[in-house]
């Protein structure tokens, strides 16, 4: 389990302006990392259409429909070890991402940082990354 965790975010809505084709790349790429499909919500009046990422008891991912990326939008995924690290890397690939580092040490961040970073189809900067890396 890694040293860094309890983060205060309780959840976060990622605004995409296709989100069939979003949640098409997030699926299986969450998936390797052990987050899923906990729920959808339809558009209605008040609403736009989404689709919750999570695992266990809630979601806490959102991609939502109909919306603008920001830029300079970065996420990370925080996974256990290198394996998983890699994994959701070639997944990424493997479903439209574009790479920007390859998974690697980043000592410049602290002792033990190991990340992969991707661009998503929509040009958001993913990365996993586990910080007990040695």
């Amino acid at each position: 389990m890694s040293r860094f965790t309890g983060s205060r975010i309780d959840h976060l809505n990622l605004a995409v302006p296709d989100l069939p084709a979003a949640v098409a790349f997030y699926e299986p790429v969450l998936a390797s990392i052990g987050i899923v499909t906990m729920m959808t919500v339809p558009a209605s009046p008040e609403l736009a259409a989404m689709h919750g990422f999570g695992w266990e008891h809630k979601p806490y991912f959102w991609l939502v429909a109909d919306g603008q990326v920001g830029t300079n939008m970065h996420l990370a995924f925080t996974v256990d070890t290198a394996e998983q690290v890699r994994t959701f890397y070639d997944t990424a690939l493997a479903h439209g991402a574009t790479s920007l580092h390859a998974p690697g040490d980043h000592p410049a961040y602290h002792p033990g940082y190991y990340g992969g970073f991707v661009l998503d189809p929509h040009g958001i900067n993913l990365e996993a990354v586990t910080h007990d890396h040695v």
